[in-house]
């Protein structure tokens, strides 16, 4: 992995500029991963079959190696990196579960991370990244975070005595800059959405079960059929989908993404996480976004903070998952998506600048229109597609891109 800094002296920066734009973003992040997400996982293990005691634990995997592991990246790096899991590897789980025991599942889980593992080790991850033209990536960011701010507007123009309130409330509080420096106005948002929908009934009242979530350990087993069915395309999601999503949204803000460090720490969890049922870790593309955006703060050292913080969050999630997922229910999918398209606005507009404004201008809006679509082709997902599609583009149209980039050491 790449060189870090002392995790206690950047535990000290942390203690000494934490804000509550830190904070309060770490929240939203892990609003925004546990709301939605957290359900599609139960329903993936219901679709597979399993009981509830092997959902809680897979959702208890994903949650503490993602916070733990977060936490780490967030210190190591003073770069606010997400350690998450595959939303769409959840979804493929639940169609293809039902073929298969979790024994062979989990067998398959660790066989992802163990390619994954072997492929950053040897550097080929590296050097494949470093030549993929940064406009392109972007382009392709661009696309897939394009249906948050489509469901953002969506839902303020549906109802906009809240959600459009919501934006509203936004909007003219980053204008009183002194203040929002203090407060970030995605929380002022969260916050006047939050009595809105307790005024106008939609808060929905559903029944808690206090109890802390236990893991269910898993002997994995090696099944030929499970890695043609559940290895492959998770093994594509991780690598040309998940963690190349992270990798751009941080060039979009300016960083420079420790990016073998973002493979080899998801590679480890897919072994963790498999140990308690749980499916591999990816480096999140939407939490990344939303916690390296200016809602983090000014500055854009010190947004590690909002990560860290959102893996504290994720952790004691993580711990009461059981009593977490009932809780998720309280409030409409409709305001996690006004918060998730809030907190990545900036994003959206260094991103698009990125992709369009300069070199490989051609192979960036090809990468941008495919992404958009959100289709796979041969079980792996746009993203990758969108990346491959891009560089075809620019090798045809844009060859003296790639010849002036190279004689700059660039991409």
């Amino acid at each position: 992995m790449e060189k870090g800094y002392s995790l206690r002296e950047s535990l000290q920066i942390l203690w000494a500029n934490i804000s509550a734009a830190g904070v309060g973003t770490g929240l939203v992040a892990t609003l925004f991963s546990t709301l939605g997400p957290g359900v599609i996982v139960m329903n993936a293990a219901k679709q597979g079959g399993l009981t509830d005691a092997q959902a809680v634990s897979w959702l208890f995997g994903i949650y503490v190696f993602g916070g733990l592991s977060t936490m780490f990246m967030s210190l190591r790096y003073r770069i606010p990196v997400v350690i998450a899991y595959s939303i769409p590897g959840a979804v493929l789980l639940g169609k293809v579960l039902p073929q298969f025991t979790l024994n062979e599942a989990v067998g398959a889980y660790m066989l992802v991370g163990l390619a994954t593992f072997t492929l950053t080790a040897t550097g080929a991850i590296k050097k494949v990244v470093d030549h993929i033209p940064v406009p392109i990536m972007l382009g392709m960011v661009g696309g897939v975070l394009l249906s948050f701010g489509v469901s953002m507007f969506s839902a303020a123009i549906k109802t906009p005595s809240i959600y459009g309130v919501m934006l509203v409330v936004f909007f003219i509080t980053m204008t009183f800059r002194r203040f929002s420096q203090k407060i970030p106005p995605i929380m002022i948002a969260m916050i006047a959405g939050a009595i809105l929908l307790t005024s106008f009934g939609l808060v929905k009242p559903v029944s808690l079960n206090l109890q802390l979530a236990k893991p269910v350990f898993v002997i994995p087993d090696i099944s030929l059929k499970a890695i043609l069915n559940i290895s492959v395309p998770l093994f594509f999601l991780v690598i040309g989908v998940q963690n190349i999503q992270a990798v751009g949204v941080l060039m979009a803000e300016g960083y420079k993404p420790p990016i073998n460090a973002m493979y080899l720490v998801p590679s480890i969890g897919a072994f963790i996480n498999g140990l308690v049922g749980a499916h591999p870790a990816v480096t999140a593309g939407p939490s990344t976004a939303i916690c390296s955006s200016s809602a983090a703060g000014e500055r854009k050292d010190m947004r590690f903070i909002a990560a860290f913080f959102e893996g504290v969050f994720w952790f004691l999630f993580a711990l009461s998952a059981k009593v977490a997922i009932d809780a998720v229910k309280l409030v409409p999918s409709e305001f996690t998506a006004v918060l998730a398209g809030l907190a990545m606005f900036d994003v959206f507009g260094s991103a698009f600048k990125g992709a369009f404004s300069g070199q490989f201008r051609s192979g960036a809006v090809v990468a941008f229109f495919v992404a958009i679509t959100n289709l796979s082709i041969l079980n792996i997902g746009a993203p990758f597609w969108a990346i491959i599609f891009g560089v075809l583009t620019s090798l045809l149209l844009e060859k003296n891109d790639f010849k002036f980039a190279n004689g700059n050491n660039g991409k």
